[in-house]
């Protein structure tokens, strides 16, 4: 049972949302109000605020069972939603599931059975197979991306898994990609479509093309990072091969950086988020996995150091910046002798004036073994930091608390310092390990 449950308004003051975008406003309504709702609109444009804030509005706090569930393609956008979800402070438990993490640690977690359950359709199957839960009190289905899913092969499980809830009351789906095929098996009959898809955002994402005389391209990559100093960007590749080359030359010029690439561990995927989204590292390196459903506000400007194989991953690889209100730059790296395919035709091209800049970063970021498990709040790590590591506030940066563990940005040059003090002293009664990731 929830307990202090929140109003829709109380949550966006928590959220520090003041106003709602024209497609959230348009979407709560008719979410609330109709059985079946697609929702289509570019990467970055709120879509999960917007099926999120009507769901928790039609929970009912009396029931301890799991009440909506939502199906992502990636574990990236699962922990994303549950972060959300917990910021919104709603009153009503809420737990991710995926592969990739222990099936253990599911099972500890869901003993306390969320009103909200988000997970990967791979491992939301295998829970419903082994009925680890009641799934008769589910009543909502959010797809979300549910494009995505079906493109990297999940509508098998998918297809089972909304064959096992029978008293599923309201469907909503979600994409940023128009025109896709919504299988049978989802049983949308009649849905409200809400499209923003048509809804541009030329006007604040500007597209650059930067000439390179050289085929690798990588002394013109060096150009851009070294003309968007200080400010956070995603570099994509086709390859991991790319991914490591790339990865090679920024070490040689010391510029801080983490990849992302389907075949990096998720606790490795997870970490680089971490370390970019608190400033320790300047830019991600990452195939196409990063271009959708992944938490890294802010990012000014994306590079697309490979050409993107179609259409459609030009617009979510640009999707990354220029988000909601914000202004970003995609800038495409060309070989002089290459031709820019016909998806590309709102490029300007530009040169860049080479310059040397100092890329040291300001941030380190460290691990402490302790989270919310351990009932420690983001004021008790705080508290250590202030008063046990003597630092002042403006060295404090973004602290990241998860279930078990928690990520602290620190400035580089009292690091080390500071992992002396604080390393395995007392915090809420446990003894936690400091010490630099």
């Amino acid at each position: 049972m929830a307990n202090n449950i929140k109003t829709q308004q109380d949550i966006l003051e928590k959220l520090n949302i003041f106003e709602l975008n024209e497609m959230q406003k348009e979407a709560i309504p008719v979410i609330e109000n109709n059985t079946n709702t697609v929702v289509l609109s570019p990467t970055g444009t709120g879509k999960t605020l917007a099926f999120l804030l009507p769901i928790i509005e039609n929970l009912d706090p009396e029931s301890s069972e799991i009440q909506a569930l939502i199906l992502v393609p990636s574990r990236e956008l699962a922990i994303q939603i549950e972060q959300v979800i917990r910021s919104m402070g709603s009153g009503y438990k809420v737990n991710a599931v995926y592969g990739g993490r222990s099936m253990a640690k599911d099972k500890i977690e869901l003993k306390h059975i969320p009103a909200i359950l988000i997970g990967t359709p791979g491992r939301i199957s295998d829970h419903f197979l082994n009925e680890r839960f009641s799934k008769k009190f589910i009543k909502t289905l959010v797809l979300d991306e549910f494009d995505k899913c079906l493109e990297i092969g999940f509508e098998n499980e998918m297809k089972e898994i909304v064959g096992y809830m029978s008293n599923i009351n309201k469907r909503i789906l979600t994409s940023a990609t128009k025109g896709v095929k919504i299988p049978s098996f989802v049983r949308l009959d009649k849905p409200v479509i809400i499209d923003y898809l048509k809804e541009k955002t030329a006007s604040k994402l500007s597209v650059k093309t930067i000439v390179s005389t050289s085929k690798n391209k990588l002394s013109a990559l060096l150009d851009v990072i070294n003309n968007n100093t200080s400010q956070p960007g995603i570099i994509f590749c086709n390859l991991k091969d790319s991914v490591e080359i790339v990865g090679d030359f920024l070490t040689k010029n010391k510029i801080s950086f983490g990849c992302f690439t389907g075949g990096m561990d998720q606790k490795d995927r997870e970490r680089s988020l971490i370390k970019f989204r608190n400033g320790t590292y300047q830019v991600i390196v990452a195939t196409d996995l990063a271009a959708r459903g992944i938490d890294i506000p802010e990012v000014k400007y994306i590079v697309h150091y490979e050409l993107p194989m179609n259409g459609d991953d030009f617009i979510h690889r640009n999707g990354r910046t220029a988000r909601v209100s914000e202004t970003g730059t995609a800038y495409i790296l060309k070989w002089d002798k290459e031709n820019l395919p016909d998806f590309i035709n709102n490029s300007q091209i530009e040169k860049l004036a080479s310059k040397r800049v100092n890329n040291t970063p300001y941030w380190e970021t460290l691990f402490i073994s302790g989270g919310r498990k351990d009932k420690i709040s983001k004021g008790d790590i705080a508290g250590m930091f202030l008063k046990q590591g003597n630092i002042l506030n403006e060295q404090l940066g973004v602290i990241e608390l998860k279930q078990d563990c928690t990520f602290v940005a620190v400035p580089v040059s009292i690091a080390d310092e500071l992992v002396e003090k604080l390393n395995n002293t007392k915090l809420k009664k446990k003894k936690v390990r400091v010490f630099i990731v």
